[in-house]
């Protein structure tokens, strides 16, 4: 199974036009967050038909500027990742939409313990699968993908907690529009695309119970 995965797509699309190629045996796409720019269910709606364009099969969180309406209506159209975890190709994929907190009051924000929850029930669904993607929009913390220009870190410390406990094979990220990269903890692979338009993506590639992830620009 070929997986590509890219988030923080913020209503810009237009760099599925360029990726026929990277989604000619594409089986799933998986958006990791911020579908919408402080939207609702109108953008989100609009981004996974163009994305479902591409691929038909989708699925997606809603990042912390998506407004909260986003989170219920993913789970009606029956793409949510946030909270929710199902087996696709024997991978488990489970995952946790919004942000930690942040100065800016986005309209979807969650403590470090709901983020935890939330990780904690959409793993629930895949606890006895592996190999196990985890896709959490705010990244873990301290690692290459969650520093600001500043260099400080502002990833999820219960994101962190759970990839220590859990070991996931693989965690997709975003939210940090400046940290586009990859990096580890323990043996866990840890990716964060950056912002669509940007042009970064995730490759997964499954196969013999085990997880084969890049990260590549267009």
């Amino acid at each position: 199974m070929k997986i590509i995965s890219f988030g923080d797509v913020h209503m810009a699309t237009r760099n599925l036009d360029r990726m026929g190629e990277v989604m000619r045996d594409c089986d799933l796409i998986i958006l990791s967050g911020d579908l919408t720019n402080f939207g609702g269910i109108d953008d989100a709606r609009k981004v996974l038909a163009d994305v479902r364009r591409a691929c038909p099969a989708v699925l997606a969180l809603s990042g912390n500027l998506d407004r909260r309406e986003v989170i219920p209506f993913l789970e009606r159209d029956g793409v949510a990742l946030h909270g929710k975890g199902l087996v696709k190709g024997g991978v488990g994929i489970f995952g946790c939409g919004g942000s930690n907190i942040t100065p800016f009051g986005t309209p979807t924000e969650l403590s470090e313990d709901e983020i935890y929850a939330t990780l904690r029930a959409g793993y629930e669904f895949v606890r006895d699968v592996r190999p196990l993607l985890m896709v959490c929009h705010t990244p873990p913390f301290d690692t290459k993908c969650d520093r600001i220009l500043s260099g400080k870190p502002v990833g999820s410390t219960a994101a962190r907690q759970f990839i220590e406990e859990v070991k996931p094979e693989v965690c997709i990220s975003g939210h940090v529009h400046e940290s586009a990269g990859a990096d580890q903890i323990g043996p866990t692979k840890i990716f964060n695309a950056g912002p669509f338009k940007g042009g970064g993506y995730v490759v997964v590639l499954t196969g013999d119970g085990r997880l084969d992830a890049r990260l590549e620009f267009l």
